[in-house]
């Protein structure tokens, strides 16, 4: 679907410089690579395709940490006041000693419960992480080794937005990364702190690409990209989500958020959501250029594809390519002299599934 109301050359809603200001005083902080594919850039006859790898950002399997940990910053100052000078999370855990016991709380398919729950516990925090029913049980050990408690919810991705929500408390500070109304600050600060990928790569390249192909969930990833590159005449923001829960798409098209009722059964888990964010949706209205649903064994395929390419991919991080690979690239204008971005947002957070799929165990 091309979106008839793009606007080039708006003002951003989110961008700043102060999320990758913050992440680079963390501990484990790098530029996650931005790797070459020229294989796959020859077979779809583009003169560069690059894949900014999200596998192991801070040491987790993906680029959720980025939105968590600037959220819970920003949450904290708000709730207790200013926090700096600090120079380590610990700085930080000491300065809130003196308050009764606090507990982060997030719904989640996997990656962003497991960021949340990984600030919780260097923040000495307690967490508190709800998933949808049918969640891998590869994804909820992964939680629960960062010491959450994890709770199934007998629905989907939206039913564990609601059933989180009734967290919220002044010992209980609910972390996710959509909005509904009297909710909007910390999914705010979530899109705010994803746009450290996109200044990485604006330091990666020596020329900006053509375009950036980027999954779409909940859009608060997409609203970032979309707000980074809104004064960039150059860079179109390709959204990709799954055809069984293509909740942006149908926005787009009826000008207005709009939901797709569940059960939403792809394996790109993390797309696996029915509702836009209210907060991150005018970003993307104005923003995405293209918005393009694809099926599960595009996303099977790509993941082959990156595979064959030295990356290591889940089925979510896989969206990205899956979308350039679906449509002919001259519905896009792109070809020959084209340089495409796509982003690998996860690696293979269901390792069992990861092998079926791609037919090789992970490397070592």
């Amino acid at each position: 679907y091309r979106n008839p109301r793009t606007i080039r050359r708006r003002e951003p809603r989110f961008c700043s410089c102060d999320p990758i200001a913050f992440h680079r005083r963390l501990p484990g902080y790098e530029p996650t690579p931005l790797v070459d594919a020229p294989t796959i850039a020859e077979r779809l006859g583009l003169a560069r395709l690059t894949v900014k790898d999200e596998s192991c950002r801070f040491g987790l399997p993906s680029f959720k940490l980025l939105g968590a940990s600037w959220a819970i910053y920003r949450a904290l100052v708000q709730r207790h006041g200013e926090l700096e000078p600090w120079s380590s999370l610990e700085d930080i855990s000491e300065k809130l000693s003196h308050l009764e016991p606090l507990t982060l709380a997030a719904a989640t398919d996997g990656n962003h419960g497991r960021a949340v729950a990984h600030m919780a516990r260097l923040l000495g925090f307690g967490a508190r992480v709800f998933v949808p029913a049918g969640t891998a049980a590869a994804r909820i050990r992964a939680i629960e080794a960062e010491g959450a408690e994890v709770e199934i919810v007998d629905g989907d991705y939206d039913a564990t937005i609601r059933r989180s929500a009734r967290e919220e408390s002044r010992r209980c500070l609910v972390v996710d990364d959509t909005s509904w109304p009297g909710y909007e600050e910390i999914p705010r600060w979530v899109i705010e702190g994803y746009s450290t990928i996109f200044w990485e790569i604006d330091a990666q390249l020596d020329e900006a690409p053509n375009a950036v192909f980027v999954p779409l969930g909940v859009g608060a990833l997409g609203a970032a990209a979309a707000d980074f590159f809104a004064s960039s005449e150059r860079v179109r923001v390709i959204g990709v989500e799954p055809a069984s829960a293509a909740c942006v798409q149908a926005s787009l098209r009826a000008g207005q958020i709009v939901t797709i009722p569940g059960p939403h059964p792809s394996i790109m888990v993390g797309l696996n959501c029915g509702t836009p964010s209210s907060i991150a949706f005018p970003a993307l209205q104005e923003g995405l250029d293209a918005c393009i649903a694809v099926a599960d064994v595009d996303a099977e395929e790509a993941m082959r594809a990156l595979a064959a390419s030295g990356i290591v991919s889940g089925e979510t991080g896989a969206a990205s390519l899956a979308g350039l690979q679906a449509v002919p690239r001259e519905q896009l204008s792109l070809g020959a002299s084209s340089s495409v971005v796509v982003l690998c947002t996860e690696g293979a957070t269901d390792p069992e599934s990861y092998e079926r799929i791609v037919g090789r165990s992970l490397p070592r």
